[in-house]
């Protein structure tokens, strides 16, 4: 059973096989925007529909996630960086 995720929360604490939309990609300080830069060029777009395959060991793995027709490998800062809703 998958339980429903809070309306707004981070990739991170994401469930798996939950579909959600890109609320946000944020950053954490001015190393951090040349992250949220390159995410954004990938396709990680507010209004994009994403799921998370796959959770690393432990939680704190990478996580295997889809974003529109892609699949990608992210580091957990990474996935930490991009707010999500339900959709």
């Amino acid at each position: 059973m998958t339980r429903t995720p809070h309306r707004l929360t981070t990739l991170d604490h994401w469930p798996v096989h939950t579909e959600g939309v890109i609320k946000a990609v944020h950053h954490h300080d001015t190393h951090g925007a040349a992250l949220q830069r390159r995410l954004l060029e990938l396709g990680f777009v507010p209004g994009e529909r994403i799921q998370v395959l796959r959770r690393g060991l432990a939680g704190r793995g990478p996580l295997a996630v889809r974003v529109g027709g892609s699949t990608f490998a992210m580091r957990w800062l990474e996935s930490s960086l991009i707010e999500v809703v339900h959709a």
